[in-house]
């Protein structure tokens, strides 16, 4: 699984280390049909914003689909699955930039995943003023509009997150050319 702030390249990275494996490539939130939906109403500035609990409780609707449409059937044939964003950015985002309790969320996501957690999360590592300068040119969707407070809380969560699991999760820098990250990757991922 890849993590990582806004504009990490996790997306990018996520497609070159699925195609060097042969693994299968998602995303969250989407991967579904009903992903897709949830993905475009809670990215899409023109929807109206949620409050925070019913944000957190669309990305995990679309986490339990996920899972069970696409994870789950994806590892029973025994094949590898590399998803941009999974559990990790739930308790980010909504845990540290949004406020709510990481604890409470941590069994929600639980529930939602059926417990199935990743083996491996590659979290992309790029300061909040890099990041703003790569996105300068697209527009921004409703978690790349948040102020540099909420982005860098979100930041600091991913590190403490990896910190507190050095087992599972890889800390990469993503600063540099997309060459220079994915060796950075594959290097990371063994």
């Amino acid at each position: 699984m890849f993590e990582g702030g806004e504009a990490a390249g996790k997306s990018t990275q996520a497609r070159l280390l699925a195609e060097h494996l042969g693994a299968i490539l998602t995303r969250e939130p989407g991967g579904t049909a009903i992903g897709e939906a949830l993905r475009l109403q809670l990215l899409d500035p023109q929807f109206p914003r949620p409050v925070p609990r019913a944000e957190t409780l669309m990305m995990l609707a679309a986490r339990a689909q996920h899972v069970a449409e696409v994870i789950e059937p994806a590892l029973a044939r025994g094949r590898d699955v590399v998803c941009d964003r999974y559990s990790g950015s739930t308790l980010a985002y909504q845990g540290y930039g949004r406020g709510l309790d990481v604890a409470g969320l941590v069994a929600l996501d639980s529930w939602a995943s059926g417990g199935r957690e990743p083996d491996l999360v590659v979290l992309l590592d790029v300061p909040v003023e890099l990041a703003r300068a790569r996105r300068r040119e697209e527009p921004a969707d409703r978690f790349e509009g948040e102020g540099d407070e909420f982005l860098t809380r979100v930041l600091a969560g991913f590190r403490q997150l990896a910190a507190a699991d050095p087992l599972r999760w890889r800390m990469v820098d993503g600063a540099g050319t997309v060459q220079e990250v994915a060796l950075r990757v594959r290097e990371a991922v063994g």
